[in-house]
């Protein structure tokens, strides 16, 4: 399922196979214990995402909530996506240690961590790394970036 057109997350986990749902789902539960508040939960680009909501950030370029997490169940591998890391290279680097000393590989792009099962991911680390920004950190280097293009 590379992309969803279910409106909510309930309904995005229920089209998913049980082994696959199982993984979204535990992944989803370590982001909600660790993300600060005033990021919300929802879905967008056919994924669940966690944001911050138009009410409290209005000014984006696209006129969508500003993103900080989402997750999706591709068709061969999971999608993690870490806007955070994207945006701030001291994040980045800590990820990249994290999976280090781990013992674990990182396979990323600019801001998406694909992995096969949940053991491939320090859950540790990623719930380090997503408490780290509050929504008014994000809204800070979003507009510092925005400034400069």
């Amino acid at each position: 399922m590379a992309k969803s057109s279910a409106t909510t997350v309930e309904q995005y986990l229920n089209e998913l196979p049980p082994d696959r749902r199982a993984v979204i789902s535990a992944l989803r539960e370590v982001i909600l214990s660790h993300l600060p508040d005033g990021y919300r939960e929802g879905m967008n680009w056919g994924m669940i995402t966690y944001e911050i909501p138009l009410d409290r950030y209005p000014d984006t370029y696209n006129g969508q909530p500003l993103g900080y997490v989402a997750v999706a169940a591709q068709k061969n591998y999971f999608s993690l996506y870490l806007m955070g890391v994207y945006q701030d290279s001291k994040q980045e680097t800590w990820l990249k240690q994290g999976f280090e000393q781990a013992g674990k590989k990182l396979d990323m792009g600019k801001s998406c961590v694909r992995f096969r099962k949940l053991d491939d991911l320090p859950l540790d680390v990623v719930g380090q790394v997503i408490a780290s920004t509050s929504p008014a950190d994000l809204i800070a280097v979003y507009e510092q970036a925005r400034r400069h293009h």
